[in-house]
């Protein structure tokens, strides 16, 4: 059910791409993205990433159904405290920002209120997570993906209200869903946000606060682009950036479903220490990277056509650097495969450095691209950097469980 959710919810962009494309100005269509973008880099910050602990809590031995609403209510003070002070930063600084976002003032408080209501939001579906109820989850993601289409069709198309129409659309479906998921959350008896209590406080902070590395390192490397972009060629540009790689993260939501289905069935084999075993699975995962990298040239000829024939011809331009940028979702679902074994290691805090290194080093690839090479340059940055994101990330988790990646017994040797 999970994976039937997120693969739905993750249509909805795909429905609404030919749908934008067609009813707004390349301009605008750029402007949208760098919104989103703002918005995503917003929500990384914003909570904390109390999420995780809140989630995590209900893991902990000998905890009551009053502890857990006393816990939950102290990652919402963290959400409104943090509201609070980046709302403050951008009433100070929205001018700079909007300069910068090349997105109209108004957008950057926009983006600070719609990733507060979608950390309510993404509360909600956690604590139903954790307590396996999947169908009240689809029901909940999928639901406001659906408002968030719907609001947007109206909005651009019926009432032509250009770029803003995207962005009321986006802000409004999340604040319905955020006002939702509160009211189930406590009827839910699963929050109680007005009892102070420092020690969970502490607990939240101590488990969301040494995240944010490795989540404003995992936006550098996924969203620096679009800034970059959007210095140095112009809001257009993005856009049509963005066309390419948004049709090519069809790739990234098939690579984590088949991740989802993965991880349980590497985990009960690893746990038995058995070297034949070991060896089954480096062939496997040696065999689905090959199948990838075909794929991936697969891509170099056939996404152009496919580019044009969704998003229109203003957009021909996109369908010249995706293959590009194919290549780059391909190492990250190779990346997906490798990973796992830092997780089951129990060293996460290695993905904090591997995310940041790669990130830098992408950025720095990406402003030499653009600079020589304008967007062709901007989508080769973008597969060079993934490429080493999974490189560092595949020797990293030798290092920390080693596996025959050599097909043989390396402890005989």
């Amino acid at each position: 059910m999970y994976l039937t959710s997120n693969i739905l919810n993750a249509l909805i962009p795909f429905l609404l791409l030919p749908i934008l494309t067609r009813n707004l100005s390349v301009a605008d269509y750029g402007q949208v993205v760098m919104f989103q973008t703002f918005l995503s880099a917003i929500s990384a910050i914003v909570g904390l990433n109390t999420i995780g602990a809140a989630n995590r809590k209900y893991y902990d031995g000998n905890v009551d159904q009053l502890v857990l609403m006393r816990f939950n209510g102290s990652c919402f003070q963290i959400l409104l405290v943090s509201f609070l002070l980046l709302s403050l930063v951008g009433i100070l600084f929205k001018a700079q920002l909007a300069k910068l976002l090349s997105i109209p003032d108004g957008w950057v408080l926009y983006a600070v209120l719609g990733a507060s209501f979608l950390f309510i939001t993404n509360m909600r579906l956690g604590q139903w997570q954790i307590r396996n109820k999947a169908k009240l989850f689809g029901l909940l993601q999928v639901g406001s993906g659906i408002i968030n289409m719907l609001l947007s069709v109206i909005f651009v198309v019926f009432l032509q209200q250009s770029g803003e129409g995207r962005i009321d659309a986006i802000v409004i479906s999340s604040a319905l869903s955020a006002v939702l998921s509160m009211a189930l959350l406590y009827r839910d008896k699963l929050i109680d946000a007005f009892s102070f209590r420092l020690k969970y406080l502490k607990e939240a902070l101590l488990f969301g606060v040494p995240l944010l590395p490795h989540a404003l390192g995992m936006l550098l490397l996924t969203m620096s682009d679009r800034f970059i972009i959007n210095h140095k060629l112009g809001v257009a540009d993005v856009g049509i950036y963005m066309v390419a790689l948004q049709l090519s993260s069809a790739l990234a939501v098939i690579f984590d479903a088949i991740n989802k289905a993965f991880v349980p069935w590497l985990f009960d084999r690893l746990k038995n220490e058995c070297f034949f075993e070991k060896l089954k699975i480096v062939k496997v995962t040696y065999c689905y990277m090959l199948s990838l990298l075909f794929i991936a040239l697969l891509a170099f000829f056939i996404a152009p056509y496919i580019v044009v024939m969704i998003a229109g011809d203003k957009y021909i331009e996109a369908g010249r650097i995706i293959g590009w940028v194919c290549l780059g979702q391909i190492f990250s679902g190779m990346y997906l495969m490798v990973t796992n074994y830092i997780f089951y290691a129990k060293k996460t805090q290695y993905l904090s450095l591997t995310t940041i290194i790669s990130g830098m080093l992408g950025v720095a690839l990406l402003f030499i691209g653009v600079t020589y090479f304008s967007l062709l340059g901007a989508a080769v940055a973008f597969a060079l950097a993934k490429c080493i994101h999974f490189v560092f990330t595949f020797y990293i988790s030798n290092k920390v469980y080693p596996m025959p990646w050599g097909l043989r017994n390396d402890s005989e040797s």
